[in-house]
């Protein structure tokens, strides 16, 4: 295995852990002073001051006015539709359910893909699709009779759900502009435009926050949550999506629930239930399925062989 390769997966899978992570910290932070609302401004401004400064240590690149403004739009797609709906949805739901639901992201993604860009649908990515979904109604309907913190919320779980469509929306429609530029002048303009979209509205609820009363826990979990679950996941998830190919970057996508179980279950803030373990098989069966499927390009490259 080449030494890149080699690199592309530890920063995956660190990538990964991060956001398993960023569940439970996150959550426990927004259940001892912070909002969702205040999270998601800690998170799009912080990152966007850290990769501006991260900006003028790296090679510089040229980007024309007219790409400048695309990434408006997948600023809107990939962080403020995102990143609102996630954090909002995990403040209300629990962080077992919350990244048990970012694991469907992929088939959103086929399903997308199959739309826009005309990918074929394969009868193994329709079979992934209908596991995968049943997985997610099971999650859904045990959150609709419980509508607990610890066990989950239909509310929470849907926001959580629509984040994954978002960003699987942002990935089918800038997936070529992304690919264009480095990972640190994407970010500076993603989280610039968030930036601008998100403070205007929620700028006078975290000033009006008491922060005397935050503890210094609570802080700790919040730099965790801006740092390394935003800022530095992002940076390891693009170096290693230029290495590797998508099907493998998405079986990592495992690693992510699998961390904010087991941190939530030893910290208390989630209970793992009979009906989450099948809902997580099934999702994950799903996603298998889906991301083992040949896409149009490699059946193109399979007929030019032959």
């Amino acid at each position: 295995m080449k030494s890149s390769n080699v690199i592309a997966h530890f920063c995956i899978f660190f990538a990964c852990v991060f956001w398993g992570l960023m569940a439970p910290f996150g959550k426990d932070a927004m259940l001892h002073g912070f909002t969702g609302l205040d999270m998601v401004t800690f998170r799009v401004v912080g990152a966007m001051i850290l990769f501006w400064l991260a900006s003028f240590f790296v090679k510089k690149e040229k980007v024309p006015r007219k790409h400048i403004l695309l990434f408006a739009g997948a600023a809107v797609f990939g962080l403020v539709t995102n990143q609102c709906c996630y954090t909002i949805g995990l403040s209300i739901t629990s962080p077992i359910n919350s990244s048990i639901v970012t694991t469907s992201m992929p088939i959103f993604a086929m399903i997308l893909a199959a739309i826009i860009l005309k990918e074929p649908l394969t009868v193994k990515k329709i079979f992934g699709v209908v596991i995968g979904c049943i997985g997610a109604v099971i999650l859904i309907l045990t959150s609709a009779t419980a509508g607990s913190a610890k066990v989950g919320d239909i509310r929470g779980d849907l926001l959580c759900m629509l984040a994954q469509l978002s960003f699987a929306l942002y990935l089918t429609l800038f997936s070529g502009l992304i690919k264009r530029y480095s990972v640190f002048t994407v970010n500076k303009w993603m989280f610039t435009y968030a930036t601008i979209l998100v403070l205007p509205f929620t700028f006078s609820h975290v000033k009006s926050v008491d922060y005397s009363l935050i503890s210094l826990k609570t802080f700790m979990e919040t730099f965790f949550v801006v740092f390394f679950g935003t800022f530095l996941s992002y940076i390891l998830m693009m170096v290693g999506q230029k290495n590797l190919r998508p099907t493998v970057v998405s079986i990592y996508n495992y690693v992510q629930p699998i961390v904010a179980v087991v941190v939530s279950v030893l910290t208390g803030l989630g209970i793992l239930k009979l009906s989450h373990a099948l809902a997580i098989i099934l999702i994950f069966l799903g996603i298998y399925l889906v991301t083992t499927s040949r896409s149009r390009d490699q059946r193109n490259f399979s007929l030019q062989k032959h």
